[in-house]
Order: C-alpha cells, then structure tokens, then sequence
C-alpha cells in the first residue's frame, strides 16, 4: 500500500485523499439525517445500508441478479451496435439515404424508451429479450445521430486527398478516411448510449419487463419496504455503471483512439 502511494504524484495522492474525506462526509452525514428522521422506510440509516450491503454481496442470488441484468443489457447494446452504426453511416456519407431514413429516425427518436414498455410485454413476454428491447430503445437512436454526425462531418480535403492517393471507390474512403475520421464522434456516441441504456435497464426490470436483475429487486425490497436493501441495489447499479465508464473511458483513450495524443500540444 505504501508502495502505491509513493508511486503517485503529489496531485493525485491530494485528489485521493480528497476524495475519501469526501465520501466520509457524505456517509456521516447521511447517518446524522436518518437519525434526525427517525424512519428506515423513509432514510434508511447508512450503517444499515452498508451491513445489508455486505450482506447482498455474499449472497449466490446477488451473482445471479448482476449476471442477468448485464445480460439484458448485452442484448440491448449488440443489437443498438449492429443497427445504430450502419444506419448512422449510411444517413450521413449517402444524401438519398439520409432522405429516406431521417423522417422515421426524428419521429421515433423523441419517445422515450419505457413508452415502448408495453410492446415488449406483448411481443416478447417477460422474457430477457423484452428488456433487451427497451435498452435497445434507448441506445440506439443515440448511436445512430453520433455516428451520422460523424460521417457528415468528414472534412472534405480528406475525401480528395483519398482520391489523389488512389483511394477513389466508395468502400476504400469510408473504410479509410470517413470511419478513422468519424470515430471519436461515434465512440462519444456509443458512450453516451451506454448511459441511457443502463438507466433503461434499471426502469424495465422495476416497471414488468423483467422477473429479475437488479431492477427488479429495487421494486421487489420496495413492495416489502426493506429500504435498506432498494438503496443497497441502487448503489450497486452506480458502482457497476462507474465501472463501465472507467472501462469504456481507458479501453477508448488508451486503446482505439491513442492516436490523438499526438494532436494534444
């Protein structure tokens, strides 16, 4: 441990040390409210929550709540991927598509993603693709205007210097110039998706979509008011949602996108 911290700099070790004072705060006065209120259905007490915390996170039913509501969220995210990106290129490198595609895209895009909840129920049943299907409401149109605004704002010098390197054919410019030039504006989108649809995750298991997952033991200690254990639930959805942004955050800027460092003076 002591390793760690002398192995980062004075500005990181201030900004941790921040941080935990922060939290530290946060958590005593937390405690000091619900005592003040003097009801667990209203506040929980923080050191209920966190016993009940502990508690959850040992369970074999915790595993199988985390495991079902990140596969509810896969199927949402592949789907949004598989369908959001190709229509977004399309829309955006080939004006007549754009034509055909963008009334349809700017009637649905403003529904918001739990209208469709009752569709899912009936099409899909409460089955794991229903909740895949409301995730994939929310990813989707998210992805499909990043993407499109990427490839519309390709630079045009880009296009012609492709085209006097040889690079003429439709296929060799988007696959070498529009999508290295789209691509922080569709990563930007994707993330940005990922939020909403991992909101959309937590509303379609509490609201009958699902039998299952994290969202729906938020509603299941609601009925029976365990509120210790909705606000353990909820914390969980943030730490893992914290987590995926990490992830997302240094896969992207360290990985796919090392690029730009070069462009940063």
């Amino acid at each position: 441990m002591n390793s760690f911290i002398l192995g980062m700099d004075s500005q990181n070790v201030q900004k941790v040390i921040i941080g935990v004072f922060s939290l530290a705060a946060f958590a005593l006065l937390w405690e000091l409210m619900a005592i003040y209120v003097n009801n667990s259905f209203y506040l929980p007490r923080f050191t209920n929550v966190a016993s009940a915390f502990f508690k959850v996170i040992q369970s074999a039913v915790f595993l199988n709540d985390v495991g079902i509501s990140l596969y509810h969220f896969l199927i949402g995210f592949f789907f949004a991927l598989l369908i959001g990106v190709p229509i977004g290129m399309a829309m955006g490198w080939f004006p007549i598509l754009d034509k055909i595609f963008n009334p349809a895209v700017e009637i649905f895009r403003p529904i918001p993603p739990l209208a469709w909840i009752p569709f899912a129920i009936i099409w899909l049943k409460l089955m794991h693709q229903a909740a895949g299907f409301i995730i994939f409401m929310g990813m989707v149109f998210p992805i499909i205007i990043s993407t499109y605004s990427g490839f519309k704002n390709v630079p045009r010098i880009y296009v012609e210097a492709a085209k006097v390197l040889n690079s003429a054919t439709p296929s060799k410019l988007i696959r070498n110039v529009a999508i290295p030039a789209a691509s922080p504006m569709i990563l930007s989108g994707i993330k940005t998706a990922m939020g909403v649809g991992w909101m959309c995750l937590a509303a379609s298991e509490m609201f009958g979509v699902s039998d299952s997952g994290i969202g729906y033991k938020i509603w299941f200690y609601y009925g029976i008011q365990a509120m210790d254990h909705v606000v353990v639930y909820m914390l969980i959805l943030g730490f893992i949602g914290l987590f995926m942004d990490f992830f997302f955050r240094y896969f992207i800027q360290n990985r796919i996108l090392k690029w730009q460092k070069g462009t940063v003076v």
